[in-house]
Parts: C-alpha cells; sequence; structure tokens
C-alpha cells in the first residue's frame, strides 16, 4: 500500500463527528453511574458517610490504567484496526456487560466490584478518544475536535441522566421496591446505556480510520512495548518529569476543577431528595420522586453542554482559550453553590445551566490548550498523565471526605455540594493567573496518508 507524507489534513464535519460518536456511549455509561450510584448504594443500605469510599473506583483506575493505556496506544499499530480503536472495542465490550448486571447487585460488595470493572474499561475506552483526536487532527482543527467531543458528551449524559424519569414518567416502570432492592426504572435505564455505550463505541471504529505513525521508528517503539511494562514505566516516568509548562499549570487547574464535579456525582441527586423534596428514607415515594428529579436537572445540564458547546470555540477565538475557561468554571462555581439557596426544585435549573457551562468547557478547552504542547509521539501517554490531576483529587476526596462529612458537615450533602462550588471558584481563579497560551506550540510532524482515507 503506497502513502504520501504530508501535513495532516483538514477533515470535514462528517468525519470530526464519526470519530467522535464513540464518546457519546462512552459518557452514557459514565453518567449512568454518576447519576445512579449514589442511590442504588442508599437502595442497598450504604451511609452517606460512606458513599466517597465506594466511588473510589473511579479515580484508582483512571490513575493505574490511563498513562499504562496511553503508553500502550502510543506503541500501538495495526494497518487494520489502527492504533486508539483497539482500546476503544475493548473497553468498550467489557463494560456493556458490567452495566447489564450493576442493576441485579444484591449486595454493596457486588455493586462496588462491577463499579470498579465499569471504571477500569471505561478509562480503557476513553483515554485513547482524546490521543484520537491529536492524531487526527491539525493544530487549527483540534479545538473543534474536542468540542465536538463535548457535543457527544453532552448529548450522552442528557439522554442517560434522565433515563431513570424517562422510564418512571413515560415508559411507567417501577420507581420503588422492596428494602435492598433496585428498583425496574433503574434496571432498564442500565440495559439501555449498554446498548448505547457499545453501539457507538462500534460505530466509530468502522467509520473512522487512522493514520499510520510518521516516525519510521515507530516499529522499534512496538517491539520495545513488548519486553514489559518496565519500558513502559520508564517512559511514563521520565514523560512526568518532563511536563511542559503550560501542562503543569493546567495540571493545577484540573486538580480543583475536578473535586467540585466528584462532589455533585457523589451527593447532588441525594441530596435533592432528601434536603429540597424532603425524604427521609431511601425506600419512600419522595426519594425516588426526588432522585429522579436530580437526574433530569443533570440531564438539564448535559443539554447546555450540548447547545454551549456550539458556541463555544466562537467565544475561545474572541477572549482566547485561558479566559473562556476561566469564566465558564465561575459560571459553574456559581451554579453549585446557588443550590442551597433553592427553595422551588424548578429553581435547580438555573443552577445547572451554570454547571452546564463549566462542563462543556472543562471536556475541551484544557485539551486543545494541553494538545498544542505535546510531543506528538507521547500524545497517548501525555493525556494519561493529565488524568492524575483529575483523579488524584478524587482519591482524596473518597479516602477523607468520608470524615468531612460525618464530624464536619453531619452528613448534609448540600454542603458537600457548596464546597464543590467553592473549589471550581479557585479553579477558575488559578486558570486566570498562571496560564500561559504563549508558551511554543509543538511542531506535527508529517502524516503518511495511506491510501483510501
Amino acid at each position: 500500500m503506497s502513502s504520501l507524507a504530508r501535513e495532516k489534513p483538514a477533515l470535514s464535519l462528517g468525519q470530526i463527528i464519526n470519530m467522535s460518536v464513540g464518546f457519546f456511549g462512552i459518557q452514557f455509561g459514565w453518567d449512568l453511574q454518576r447519576a445512579n450510584m449514589g442511590p442504588i448504594y442508599e437502595y442497598l443500605h450504604a451511609n452517606a458517610d460512606s458513599i466517597p469510599l465506594l466511588f473510589l473506583a473511579a479515580p484508582l483506575t483512571g490513575l493505574l490504567v490511563q498513562p499504562v493505556i496511553g503508553y500502550m496506544s502510543d506503541h500501538t499499530w495495526s494497518p487494520r484496526w489502527g492504533r486508539r480503536r483497539p482500546y476503544f472495542f475493548t473497553g468498550a465490550l467489557a463494560c456493556t456487560v458490567a452495566l447489564v448486571i450493576m442493576p441485579h447487585s444484591s449486595a454493596l460488595w457486588m455493586a462496588a466490584g462491577l463499579l470498579w470493572v465499569l471504571d477500569t474499561f471505561g478509562n480503557v475506552s476513553m483515554e485513547p478518544f482524546r490521543a484520537f483526536v491529536a492524531d487526527k487532527l491539525s493544530e487549527k482543527q483540534r479545538t473543534q475536535g474536542f468540542v465536538m467531543q463535548s457535543l457527544m458528551i453532552g448529548l450522552g449524559g442528557c439522554i442517560a441522566s434522565a433515563l431513570p424519569w424517562i422510564m418512571t414518567h413515560w415508559i411507567h416502570l417501577k420507581d420503588t421496591a422492596a428494602s435492598g432492592i433496585i428498583p425496574d426504572h433503574v434496571k432498564w435505564s442500565f440495559y439501555i446505556g449498554a446498548f448505547f455505550f457499545l453501539s457507538s463505541v462500534l460505530y466509530t471504529v468502522f467509520t473512522s480510520s487512522e493514520y499510520p505513525p510518521a516516525d519510521l521508528g515507530y516499529k522499534d517503539k512496538v517491539k520495545e512495548s513488548h519486553k514489559g511494562f518496565g519500558s513502559g514505566i520508564k517512559e511514563i516516568t521520565e514523560s512526568i518529569l518532563h511536563m511542559p509548562a503550560r501542562m503543569k499549570a493546567l495540571a493545577l487547574v484540573q486538580f480543583f476543577t475536578w473535586p467540585g464535579l466528584f462532589l455533585v456525582w457523589f451527593y447532588y441527586n441525594t441530596a435533592v431528595a432528601r434536603n429540597v423534596f424532603g425524604a427521609t428514607s431511601e425506600t419512600s415515594a419522595l426519594y425516588s420522586e426526588g432522585t429522579n428529579f436530580g437526574g433530569l436537572t443533570l440531564s438539564y445540564y448535559n443539554i447546555v453542554t450540548f447547545v454551549f458547546a456550539f458556541i463555544l470555540p466562537f467565544i475561545a477565538g474572541r477572549l482566547g482559550r485561558k479566559r473562556t475557561h476561566s469564566l465558564c468554571l465561575l459560571c459553574g462555581a456559581i451554579g453549585l453553590i446557588s443550590v442551597a439557596f433553592v427553595t422551588n426544585k424548578y429553581y435547580l435549573f438555573g443552577c445547572m445551566t451554570g454547571v452546564g457551562i463549566a462542563w462543556a468547557s472543562i471536556l475541551s478547552l484544557p485539551y486543545a490548550m494541553l494538545s498544542g504542547v505535546l510531543p506528538e509521539d507521547k500524545i497517548g501517554v501525555y493525556m494519561g498523565i493529565f488524568n492524575f490531576f483529575i483523579v488524584l483529587p478524587e482519591i482524596i476526596a473518597s479516602l477523607g471526605f468520608g470524615w468531612i462529612m460525618k464530624h464536619i458537615l453531619h452528613n448534609d450533602r448540600l454542603l458537600a455540594v457548596e464546597i464543590g462550588g467553592v473549589l471550581m471558584a479557585l479553579a477558575a481563579l488559578i486558570c486566570m493567573l498562571i496560564v500561559n497560551e504563549k508558551e511554543p506550540v509543538q511542531a506535527g510532524p508529517a502524516v503518511a496518508l495511506a491510501g483510501g482515507h
């Protein structure tokens, strides 16, 4: 098969959509667990102060899996399947099985174990998608590529978060069950999520191609990766020690951004049920009504994300990506803090508008700012390392926030959500003060274009 070395060509909108559809399914799976794992744990008799520890699977698997998968995908090449797509498919297949089994959990240990499986293979699918954009798109199109991922994330999250409410109000499935049993409306939500996860990823795998590595030494790198993880650990360590300055600054922003989101995913739905709807037990009708409505407002913020992602590139073009991201984070902070002042459940939609604006930016602008300063042959491993600064604060929260909940917040879930807003405001300030968009951009190497692209 002949090839021609040249700069990365501009892709059409249709091609960018095709390579992003898989993220719709991946986010469907993430948002199902974010909206429902807190209630599932409480259905299985978990206490509020034990919830953070039960969510430890997500950050710990991200910490361990993403840099390893990034390294492995950087050193993978198959003429038929490419570099990143084998990982998309493998992760999606395992996650599909875990999603189907999850709502049949009969004990806390089973639900927590399945979450470990779901998060491990969710990271296997998700991590190469970030590198996929940098592989396929030129610097000029990368913001568009990451924003398209935000669109898919917003759309997938919107439907996934609303599914329990839809199952109850449109399909009329039961939203209550005996103590220790997960209700039918949650079970069917997970079945539907499993279908969308696998089918969306398969769509991207079969409609998108990948460029052969331009580096003539890539075959030696592939052989090196077969020697074991020793060389991989060495490369990951060296990459951490030589992170670009902009990456270090963005890492600090991420470190304070994501705890705010984690606290929402830990406690928001149960806070709505207990603090806004007044539920006193997870078996009451008010509890199901409150968690369903909370899921509906989470669905709404994903709609905001979907819509706002269309205009985000224009705002970033006018204000710069750093200023735009800082303002979006501030909107999210205001939204989270204002939840505590809600006296009417419909006001929650106003709060979630700010969160949706922030989420659109969180999912795209840090990666767009980062990708331009990364070496082309190490994009996968650096994207995995960047994930450290998402998962480390969640690990800290998972291990330590239970004590704070019990001894300082007295299990007030609403106060936990407010603390998340304060941390997000701090991230906005840090972004504005220390991120430097003028750092030189890495020159992209030539890309070998195989026939048929």
